[in-house]
């Protein structure tokens, strides 16, 4: 089989110019790696096939049938039954904070994940100062608040998006980057955070403009666009505003209006979650990507997941997509491509915010005072009594029978569900059993349970729906709740188990197409392709290693965040190299001596292409 760029030319003649060429201007230096005999995908869904790849200066310079000449290469890798593909992209994550004193981002780059997006949520921190953002970031998205302030506060050096880009840019990258703009961090910094939280608080015609300059601003240096929140589960941490929801939340529709007008006529994306408890809210959201005499707004909304609470939500998501689609708009769902397992130490998981007891409960910082008002049988009742309502729109399915311990000081319960315990403890109601072990060993009762993606067919489905989008893996936050960093790799598990069993539902072209280059080109950026010309940007996988590996549970202390020990995924012997702009920094599941020390990803601007990191921006971006 022949790739398309076999197709532009004769491969022998191809190779023969370029070959020369380069000998001749190199100094007889053909090429900076090699790698060879492998099952080369290109990342726009074309039929894959056996290639030899040479990798110059960044970027790939040949693709060919016949060996190339080895001849003073550096790195000569073996593919030989492994796949070779176009690095992965992640366009849902929070490294907002872990960038700025981890910027190698190694738990997505051992994965295959070569460009990740920051700004999600409405989260950014391109304007905020530390405590503000420590209270936006801390409790939303489970990032301890002290070490949210002490990065921000300790890197912040930029006040306009140019000078954040150029700042990201000083620090050894690992994966290229690419940011919305975050319409809480906008609205945080010009009204300030309480009276940004605030029902009876609209932003003056000044703030208005100084937010639209803002977002300009931000388009013009090169974000994909803007992300938004109206879901009210999300609560900000913090003394003064504790327990409020997100800015962007008391945005009324006047100004979202305007600024999403800015990103209509540049052609950006809106991120944005709804409020699932208001249908007129999430059916706006949805229709707001409809032009109606006026451009489409590239939309990309939170999210597409079979939860268990709803089972008959996700079958009305692909076609309304596709309706709104057909009619002019640009609409895509986000999804997690993966069973979303969640665990939780104790109380503290971000589901309990979607009703009132349980957010009473995480509003409580003090340990003390918690346990009391969880003694309460005044406390517990209301609690029982939202744990079994069935009225309302929600995401936690609310069945203890549904929750296994997996770590208690009391070993007699580890592996059973809180139902079940409340059973073996004379038949005390499932919330009691809850509640009396948190009270008995807090933070060191640890459980898990699956709220959504639980349903095999459905996942299939969902994986070929042209109106759902690859992402929402949230690296970077809830660090001892979840860990999708491989999201990519158990899509391709589950697309060749279905093929090794006769019962495709997509070729593996397809699921690359969607892990990559389908998403580059949505959001106008330079990756997820892997033809002549373009940045190396590549992972390559022994398909024989995605196996059960991918879902085994790991942890892994994280460094700037005081030796927290967070959930990470390992399963080293799948990836067996990832190249970022034609370095390796990974090679058979061991980081190589680039990571953390030099620079090889960058910022990704949209609708823009990127050159090869030279050698002096190198030199300025190591550290050591």
């Amino acid at each position: 089989m022949r790739g398309p760029n076999s197709r532009q030319f004769p491969n022998s003649v191809h190779h023969f110019v370029d070959t020369t060429a380069r000998r001749l201007f190199y100094g007889g230096v053909s090429y900076d790696t090699i790698i060879r005999h492998g099952r080369w995908f290109d990342g726009t869904g074309a039929a894959s096939a056996v290639r030899n790849l040479g990798i110059r200066a960044g970027h790939v310079v040949a693709i060919s049938t016949d060996d190339l000449d080895e001849d003073g290469c550096p790195r000569v890798i073996d593919a030989a039954g492994h796949w070779v593909l176009p690095g992965m992209l992640d366009i849902h994550t929070h490294y907002d904070v872990e960038v700025l004193n981890g910027p190698a981002l190694a738990e997505s780059l051992r994965h295959g994940v070569t460009t990740v997006m920051l700004g999600s949520c409405s989260l950014s921190t391109v304007h905020v100062d530390g405590t503000q953002a420590g209270d936006l970031f801390g409790r939303v998205e489970a990032i301890p608040r002290e070490h949210v302030i002490a990065a921000v506060d300790g890197r912040k050096t930029w006040r306009t998006c140019d000078e954040y880009v150029g700042a990201l840019e000083q620090l050894p990258l690992g994966p290229n980057l690419a940011a919305f703009i975050g319409h809480s961090d906008m609205r945080t910094a010009v009204m300030g955070l309480d009276r940004a939280t605030q029902k009876t608080e609209r932003p003056s015609r000044s703030e208005q403009a100084e937010m639209e300059r803002m977002l300009a601003e931000a388009l013009e240096a090169g974000f994909v666009g803007m992300s938004s929140m109206q879901l009210l589960f999300d609560k900000l941490d913090g003394d003064v505003c504790r327990s409020r929801t997100l800015p962007s939340t008391y945005a009324k529709a006047r100004e979202q209006r305007r600024l999403k007008s800015l990103l209509r006529k540049a052609g950006r994306v809106l991120q944005s979650g709804p409020n699932i408890e208001n249908p007129v809210n999430l059916g706006s959201q949805v229709v707001q990507s409809l032009g109606l005499f006026r451009n489409p707004l590239k939309t990309s909304l939170l999210s597409a997941a079979d939860v268990k609470s709803n089972p008959y939500a996700i079958t009305l998501m692909g076609p309304v997509a596709r309706l709104i689609n057909r009619l002019g708009g640009n609409f895509r769902w986000q999804h997690l491509p993966v069973p979303f397992e969640v665990y939780a130490d104790g109380i503290d998981l971000v589901i309990f915010e979607e009703f009132g007891s349980g957010a009473a409960a995480l509003h409580l910082r003090d340990e003390v005072e918690r346990n009391e008002m969880m003694q309460d049988e005044g406390y517990r009742r209301r609690f029982r009594k939202e744990y079994e309502s069935r009225f309302g729109v929600r995401v936690w399915h609310r069945d203890f029978f549904d929750a296994d311990i997996v770590d208690c000081p009391d070993d007699t319960v580890v592996g059973k569900s809180f139902g079940q315990v409340g059973l073996d403890r004379g038949g005390l109601h499932p919330v009691d059993a809850f509640l009396d072990l948190v009270l008995e060993h807090g933070a060191a009762l640890r459980w898990r349970t699956t709220i959504s993606n639980h349903r095999p067919d459905v996942l299939k489905k969902l994986a070929r729906d042209p109106g759902v989008q690859m992402g929402f893996s949230d690296a970077g936050a809830h660090l001892r709740n979840m860990a999708f960093y491989n999201m990519g790799l158990r899509l391709l598990r589950h697309v060749r188990d279905a093929e090794a069993e006769g019962r495709p539902f997509m070729t593996v072209e397809q699921a690359v197409h969607r892990l990559t280059g389908e998403l580059a080109d949505w959001y106008r950026l330079d990756a997820g392709h892997l033809r002549i010309g373009d940045r190396a940007d590549i992972v390559i996988i022994d398909p024989e290693r995605l196996d059960e590996r991918l879902d085994a549970y790991a942890e892994e202390a994280v460094a700037q965040y005081g030796g927290l020990s967070r959930m990470v995924n390992r399963n080293e012997e799948t990836v067996k190299a990832v190249f970022v702009g034609g370095r390796a920094v990974f090679l058979d599941g061991e980081a190589t001596d680039l990571i953390g020390r030099r620079r090889t990803g960058r910022f990704l601007r949209a609708a823009h292409k990127s050159p090869a990191i030279t050698t002096e921006e190198n030199e300025l971006s190591s550290v050591g």
